[in-house]
């Protein structure tokens, strides 16, 4: 193995928060972006099930600084997702900086050097700062059923999808019925000769208003950007207002529980078969799901919906806990991605810390980007940060500013290190819990069983008290993030230790951090030392 290889700043991770990044248009040019597979894209390079596609419209899906005029549908496929993200990295110069096929399997911080030490399977390198753009749908979950190495056929989940595999004819077991298994039945359900659908919980499932865009209204698009502007910002509200339901007003998702019903009774004639998909939860504490063709390919005369608990698995069949034996060729688990298992196999070890070991009772971070104990890492998509409303891009967005706006002032050489405080990230989860608190209260919530102890937030709220309560992620501006996130810094020289009682509400000037740490205010949040 050669020496390592030094850069500035190393990002794992070349899907959307990767490449939204857009260092070099910040005036950063000495960075390495390190994606796993043989291709940029992220979740969208590894999801090609039949159906595959976004539930959140392409206009909003979409960075705000580089729109896309053409897109073919109003909710956009896999495949024109991929391809819209291969024409980013391509049109922002990134293509230079991604390494493909490096994938990282430890990251260390170097305490004495100040930088961190990050490892591939074949190369090291050494950055000043690390950014971890890997998300929370980039591990597959599979359920660890009794039996299932006995299973003679083939078993992959639906992000590993087995495109070698003919399902013509078979006896296909889908096991989960969450986001992605709702797209892929309705593709598989001709094809196959029996369907066995296994069902912890049923989803609500509405309609999905997707329609092909006619080539005078790409024209329209094209040719006036407002138009575009428009669309995307009348998107956005209409998300925001189901967040306001979810949040503010429960009563007001009694409408979305109308066209449900509606949906789910024109879609499958049996009544007992609608039964066995009626979810048994306040709509809302779930993400609801958005599909035409579930609940019709769910009525086919091959396909069965067995909501019964699965006990084990045999060489050719499944058996629920009643003792029904279910035969099957082949198994497919829809049962999503480890949501809560952030970083996946890495080891970050921190400044005498081991991140596994500090989120052994479930993940936590400062703003769901900055980590105690672990200067110069900074996260995208991190741990609260999920969304159950709106665009993920949107957010990415917001956490890129905040990210870019730090790593300016590291690469300045002004500062060495910056990590946020750890008392700032106690209060922070101690107000986290008071807003979980409230909607268990009102039985209205998001969320994901931790396996490792308390139960992990989804984001809930509405974008705009996001932004208001995080100037430094407002869309346009960018706040001093060393005074806002209430961070520790360590200077490039000097030798003298002070502590400034700083903790800026405003900043008159957005592109000036130092003005921003002129205000003062009585948190004292930041200390610096050389």
């Amino acid at each position: 193995m050669a020496g390592p290889t030094r850069t500035r700043i190393a990002i794992i991770g070349a899907g959307f928060g990767g490449i939204g990044l857009r260092l070099r248009q910040a005036g950063l040019t000495d960075f390495v972006i390190l994606e796993k597979s043989d291709s940029v894209g992220g979740v969208w390079r590894a999801n090609t099930y039949p159906g595959a596609a976004c539930d959140v419209p392409s206009h909003l899906y979409s960075f705000s600084f580089a729109p896309k005029a053409d897109w073919p549908d109003k909710y956009a496929s896999q495949a024109d997702i991929l391809r819209y993200l291969v024409d980013c990295a391509r049109r922002h110069g990134l293509e230079p900086h991604i390494r493909l096929n490096a994938e990282v399997t430890d990251a260390r911080w170097d305490d004495a050097a100040t930088h961190w030490i990050v490892r591939t399977r074949d190369a090291v390198f050494e950055a000043q700062a690390l950014v971890s753009a890997t998300g929370q749908l980039s591990r597959p979950f599979r359920p660890q059923l009794p039996g299932i190495e006995s299973f003679a056929g083939p078993a992959f989940h639906s992000a590993e999808w087995r495109h070698d595999y003919d399902l013509t004819g078979k006896r296909v077991a889908v096991i989960g019925t969450g986001a992605s298994a709702i797209q892929f039945i309705p593709a598989i359900a001709p094809q196959v000769g029996k369907l066995t659908v296994f069902q912890r919980s049923a989803a609500y499932v509405l309609p999905k208003p997707d329609k092909t865009y006619p080539p005078w209204q790409k024209l329209l698009f094209s040719r006036l950007p407002g138009a575009l502007w428009l669309s995307r910002a009348l998107i956005y509200l209409h998300h925001e207002v189901t967040a306001f339901a979810f949040v503010d007003w429960p009563a007001a998702l009694r409408v979305k529980l109308k066209a449900f019903r509606k949906h789910l009774q024109d879609g499958v004639r049996d009544p007992e078969r609608q039964r066995r998909l009626l979810p048994h939860y306040r709509i809302g504490c779930k993400r609801i799901l958005l599909s035409n063709d579930f609940y019709p390919a769910m009525d086919r005369p091959n396909v069965e919906v067995v909501t019964e608990s699965i006990r084990e698995v045999r060489s050719d069949a499944i058996v629920t806990l009643d003792g029904s034996e279910h035969k099957a060729d082949c198994i497919i688990f829809g049962t999503g991605f480890a949501a809560t298992e952030f970083l996946g196999p890495i080891r970050v070890t921190g400044a005498g810390v081991d991140l596994r070991q500090c989120w052994r009772d479930g993940a936590q971070a400062h703003l769901g980007i900055t980590v105690a104990g672990f200067p110069n890492f900074f996260m995208l998509y991190g741990p609260n940060t999920n969304l159950a409303h709106n665009s993920i891009v949107y957010m990415l967005e917001c956490q890129i500013r905040y990210v870019v706006a730090c790593l300016r002032r590291l690469c300045g050489d002004e500062i060495r290190t910056l990590e946020v405080r750890p008392e700032v990230g106690a209060l922070q989860r101690a107000a986290a819990g008071t807003s979980q608190a409230q909607r268990v209260g009102q039985g209205l919530h998001q969320l994901v069983p931790d396996r490792r102890g308390p139960e992990y937030e989804q984001l809930a709220g509405l974008y705009f008290r996001v932004r208001l309560e995080d100037p430094h992620a407002a869309m346009g501006r960018v706040c001093c993030p060393i005074a806002r996130s209430c961070c520790r810094m360590a200077r490039a020289s000097g030798s003298s230790r002070r502590h400034c009682a700083s903790r800026s509400r405003s900043c008159s000037s957005p592109r000036s951090p130092r003005a921003c740490r002129s205000r003062r205010s009585a948190g004292g949040c930041i200390s610096s030392h050389g």
